[in-house]
């Protein structure tokens, strides 16, 4: 890439300090509220040229359903982001564009010798720091930074008449005590991911279902995910080469730079929820087995939802822990739900947490985690089951209910579920002496009874002489 004399663009005069892509109408009033905040910069010399060789582009776009970008840009009031960022050269032409989401979750040891797992999604602190078109000697690449100390980096290459997403790498300080407390290890520590998948020139990669890599410690999650390096002419190509799940589900319209794709409505169902049956394997083959029919209750600005999960249309992933499992859902509306298990006492397992992210029918997004739930109690070696409904409460605003529950997510053998510890709802041995002691009770009150007509006929009373 040559170097070319430009003007930096951005709220800012200093060159690389301020450039962001930001809604009509919101630009002047940003700026007025970035000249209140900031210092100002330093001053220039007179008729001094900027240099510029790489303009980068960037802003944070809510999920569908949020408002006011310019709120959440200056206070960071949005809890869901979908990371945006438009590279453009010494030309001010696009030469790379990506908009997606993403999420991690790290399990790490602690100095007790236990182990704990960490979710990592606030990416509301995110900068593009190092972020690149390319040259003849590197190729494109996408580096994000957030939160304390977290590093990803995803590099590009091309070949003939293809580019591929080539490795994605991705780095964390465990020696952070916030988010990693009580951790044995210290220092800066990186898993590296060979992609090296394939895409045609001038076609935009988009792949909206959920997908997962996993190595080490480390399960990285993906989701609406749309990128295209090299791109011609500074044009973001229309036309979409999707991923394999996306082609065996329902095409939607093309997503352009400026587009946000609506999310799919769901009408409010009464009957009964399909059970589904989902799997998590390792190395070792199936670790978790789940089958059950999932019925969400949500209430959102007071409106109350009902929502079937439809398992023919719902995607499923996870992990296995010695102390810990995951299995999470996604389909076309919900981002993912996640049941996370543990051990507790070293002889038992039991579900203790719950997250979910989904888009309601009127394009908002609700999200919701809790991580001190027990529910699903069980021993060690044995599933958990309940064929009656049963109500998961995450809080006053989603429940769960559940119908023919079955789930083990640990020490499954030969990918089969074990002997079942059945919920108290289930088990019907508590009838047999409630109906013994209420015939003992009805046996009493009949003798009683014929006590006292026995001896009113007895009594004869006083004889008229």
């Amino acid at each position: 890439m040559t170097r070319a004399e430009a003007p930096c663009p951005g709220v800012c005069s200093t060159c690389g300090r301020w450039s962001a892509l930001l809604l009509p109408g919101f630009q002047q009033a940003f700026s007025l509220v970035l000249l209140l905040l900031l210092p100002p910069p330093p001053p220039l010399p007179p008729r001094r040229r900027l240099l510029c060789g790489i303009m980068v582009c960037f802003r944070f776009s809510p999920v569908p359903g949020s408002g006011l970008v310019l709120l959440c840009l200056v206070l960071g009031a949005v809890s869901s982001y979908a990371l945006e960022l438009n590279l453009t050269d010494s030309g001010k032409a696009t030469c790379l564009y990506a908009k997606w989401q993403m999420n991690f979750t790290i399990r790490y040891e602690t100095t007790s010798k236990s182990y704990k797992t960490v979710t990592v999604s606030d990416l509301s602190t995110a900068t593009y720091n190092g972020s690149a078109c390319g040259e003849d000697q590197n190729g494109p690449k996408i580096a994000v930074q957030f939160g304390s100390g977290f590093s990803w980096v995803v590099n590009f290459t091309k070949e003939g008449s293809t580019y591929s997403i080539d490795g994605i790498s991705f780095s964390y300080n465990i020696s952070d005590n916030t988010t990693f407390p009580d951790a044995k290890d210290k220092g800066i520590l990186t898993v590296y991911d060979p992609v090296r998948f394939r895409i045609p020139l001038n076609n935009i990669f988009r792949c909206n279902s959920l997908s997962t890599l996993e190595k080490d410690d480390v399960v990285q999650y993906y989701w609406d995910v749309h990128v295209q390096a090299f791109v011609q002419n500074g044009t973001v190509s229309t036309k979409e080469f999707l991923c394999e799940k996306d082609r065996t589900s329902t095409t939607v319209a093309p997503i352009t730079p400026t587009t946000t794709p609506a999310p799919t409505t769901t009408p409010i169902p009464k009957e009964k929820p399909e059970v589904g049956s989902y799997s998590v394997n390792n190395s070792n083959g199936t670790c978790l087995l789940a089958t059950m029919g999932l019925q969400l209750n949500i209430t959102h600005e007071k409106v109350a939802s009902i929502i079937n999960i439809n398992p023919n249309t719902t995607d499923f992933t996870g992990n296995c822990h010695p102390q810990s499992a995951l299995l999470r859902l996604n389909s076309s509306n919900i981002k993912f739900l996640d049941f996370v298990f543990a051990v507790k006492n070293e002889n038992r397992f039991y579900l203790k947490e719950v997250n979910m992210s989904m888009y309601l029918v009127n394009g908002s997004v609700f999200s919701i985690a809790n991580n001190n739930l027990s529910y699903w109690d069980a021993p060690l070696g044995s599933s958990y089951m309940c064929n009656k409904e049963q109500t998961v409460s995450v809080s006053g605003a989603f429940q769960i209910n559940t119908f023919d529950l079955r789930v083990q997510p640990f020490n499954v053998m030969e990918g089969k579920y074990s002997t079942a510890q059945e919920c108290s709802l289930d088990d019907d041995t508590i009838l047999i002496p409630i109906i013994v002691g209420a015939g003992l009770s009805g046996l009493i009150i009949v003798i009683v009874i014929a006590y006292l007509i026995g001896r009113r006929k007895s009594y004869a009373g006083y004889q008229t002489l």
